[in-house]
């Protein structure tokens, strides 16, 4: 029989608490949180002294670019750079090769990541023009959402007839998450380029893809949630414009949400003439102004959940010329250090940080005993070392890509351990577990 961990002298950060304290694990569950638990020979003693505990990360927003698309990661290998990064579970997005269109090609996804993945996990269905009674089939209890890319997309993946999307907004049985930009505007803008013989490179892209495309297809996305009373999760804010859409506050009883990626949080178009291409993101990373209003946003809950939009793209293809390079950037293992970052700075606090990163995936989502710190809930959890620090490069990482768009900074902070369903996997240095995750369930 496996010996319950008795992890001793932690500081457990919870629900706006922080407070010291042992945590006994059995199983894949939490057993008890107590000031001081005996131990005993039946277990298995971690000392976090001078640690601090958090719930794990819930990522509700990665590629992973599996089964078509091997050569840019795999569930295994990017669900290794999660846990490495404090992520102990993961929604993935269905535009992967073939997309993820019917519930048997999700079903498969999910089979797949029973035998694959180090960090629990689900999976979106993607939604066309064509595809209703498969989005009508969707199971609230065991799939996460719909993605419906509105306006901007590869492949079979886009919905940009009114029809459509009217009929998806009122059909929809779940959670609606959206990719918002509108594809006339970003057209419009490319070829303005191309009229006056211009040519666009790196810093150009938050012109193309600028403020307007992102607004104009927010704001009807927010439109036929409040006429279809429709759950809505609009991902990836990047504007300011785009925060007037929502409410601040608390996430409790919103039926239409959003979300800011930790890019976004972290780089401005400054950044473009130094990492050039490794930043090329859509929606685009824009003014210094837009990432200190989403941060403005995050700590007055206007802002509901931080994610990371992982795209494992190799290093090649993001050396090719602006226009080819594919968008997207390998963010799993050093997300959740870029948040403590900002804690550091004084930006943001670190309830802000464990609230939009663990506490309201969970709620949004209404996930089945996950994001929080509490007796009869997964053990799904991570241990951070303040006193010590963490140097980003491309050649110390579990991406498969193997490259870092932070190459270079020190992070002032170190994820020490992250445990998923009650295992240690990550020991601050390495990989210490098989897989071990469990496929997420809802309370809808």
């Amino acid at each position: 029989m496996t010996k319950a961990t008795l992890l001793k002298n932690a500081l457990v950060i919870n629900q706006g608490n922080c407070i010291e304290a042992d945590l006994l694990i059995k199983g894949d569950k939490i057993d008890s949180i107590a000031g001081s638990i005996s131990a005993n020979n039946n277990y298995r003693v971690i000392d976090l002294q001078g640690k601090t505990l958090l719930p794990g990360m819930i990522d509700d927003q990665v590629h992973f670019r599996e089964p078509g698309l091997t050569h840019k990661g795999t569930i295994a290998s990017e669900s290794r750079a999660a846990v490495a990064g404090g992520i102990s579970s993961f929604m993935e997005m269905p535009n992967v090769d073939p997309s993820t269109t019917s519930i048997a090609a999700l079903e498969s996804k999910f089979e797949l990541a029973k035998h694959n993945s180090f960090g629990n996990y689900s999976f979106y269905l993607g939604a066309t023009e064509d595809n209703l009674d498969e989005i009508k089939a969707l199971d609230p209890k065991s799939h996460c959402g719909l993605k419906v890319f509105m306006g901007a997309s590869t492949g079979n993946l886009l919905v940009e007839d009114s029809e459509k999307l009217e009929a998806i907004f009122r059909e929809c049985p779940s959670l609606i998450v959206t990719h918002c930009e509108d594809g006339k505007t970003i057209a419009n803008n490319l070829q303005a380029y191309q009229e006056i013989g211009l040519k666009p490179s790196i810093v150009d892209h938050p012109k193309i893809r600028d403020t307007e495309a992102c607004y104009r297809s927010s704001s009807l996305a927010v439109a036929l949630a409040k006429k279809h009373q429709s759950q809505l999760h609009v991902l990836h804010i990047s504007s300011e414009k785009e925060l007037e859409l929502f409410d601040s506050g608390p996430i409790d009883n919103k039926h239409i949400t959003a979300e800011a990626c930790v890019h976004h949080l972290w780089f401005s178009e400054e950044d473009y003439p130094r990492r050039g291409n490794l930043i090329k993101c859509n929606p685009a990373i824009k003014k210094a102004s837009d990432r200190s209003a989403l941060l403005n946003a995050v700590r007055n809950g206007t802002i509901d959940i931080i994610a990371t939009d992982h795209a494992p793209h190799t290093w090649q293809e993001k050396q090719q010329p602006y226009l080819t390079a594919p968008a997207g950037l390998p963010l799993v293992q050093h997300a959740l250090l870029s948040l403590l970052d900002h804690v550091n700075n004084g930006i943001l606090s670190l309830f802000d940080v464990v609230e939009k990163t663990a506490h309201n995936p969970a709620r949004r989502y209404q996930i089945d005993r996950r994001g929080f710190i509490k007796e009869g809930y997964f053990a799904d959890l991570v241990a951070v070392d303040f006193e010590n620090n963490t140097m980003a490069c491309h050649d110390n990482n579990y991406y498969h890509c193997q490259w870092t768009p932070f190459q270079g900074h020190r992070f002032s902070s170190k994820i020490s351990s992250t445990w998923v369903n009650g295992q240690q996997v990550f020991d601050g240095n390495k990989i210490i577990s098989d897989p071990c995750a469990q496929r997420l369930a809802f309370n809808k």
